[in-house]
């Protein structure tokens, strides 16, 4: 197992952890987190360690994919397994943070829903030995996702003591940019997708 896939098995367990961190009913056991004050804003440390955990997954996201290329160690195990990786990643957080109302429903299902429309596209063109590149529309998304996210988890701070809602406006663009891409996504497939 070569490094970048190393970087990208680590962000799935990073992923899980997160997931329990915040899915798990710690109270259930006597395990209560404080909360930590900034002005008017009250952040669970629950949230912050999901949201430090959430930073350092996000950056090997970037780190992997820049060594694999850097050092010519792409593998299809490595692209297999970083999709996987990002999916569990950002899909089930903010499925999670819909769940806990932290953010509309609405986020996590356009999202959802993107990415099994443009992985359908891929396998299609997969199963045509043709491979389906990253566009720009699709990276910006997943860049909004990310720092979207990060703010939730930090209570929108330091916007949120000036009133304004940086996290959920990032979100929104990115759930925007999703729509976009996948229509991006079909368009450029089109012919390959309706030819039978």
């Amino acid at each position: 197992m070569n490094l970048p896939t190393k970087l990208t098995v680590a962000r799935i367990v990073l992923s899980i952890i997160i997931i329990v961190l915040l899915c798990f009913p710690f109270h259930d056991l006597g395990i209560n987190f404080p909360n930590i004050s900034i002005g008017i804003v009250d952040v669970s440390v629950k949230f912050i360690i999901s949201g430090v955990l959430f930073l350092i997954a996000s950056f090997t996201d970037y780190l992997d994919g820049h060594i694999a290329r850097k050092r010519g160690l792409i593998t299809n195990t490595g692209k297999m397994l970083d999709a996987i990786a990002d999916k569990v990643l950002v899909n089930s957080v903010l499925i999670i943070l819909a769940g806990l109302k932290q953010i509309h429903v609405i986020i996590p299902v356009v999202i959802v829903l993107r990415d099994i429309v443009v992985n359908a596209i891929k396998m299609e063109a997969a199963s045509r030995g043709k491979v389906v590149a990253a566009i720009k529309s699709g990276k910006l998304k997943t860049a909004c996702l990310m720092i979207g996210t990060t703010l939730v988890f930090f209570g929108n701070l330091p916007f949120e003591l000036m009133g304004l809602n940086v996290a959920e406006a990032f979100l929104y663009f990115a759930t925007v940019m999703s729509i976009v891409s996948m229509v991006e996504y079909y368009n450029l497939n089109k012919k390959l997708i309706m030819d039978n």
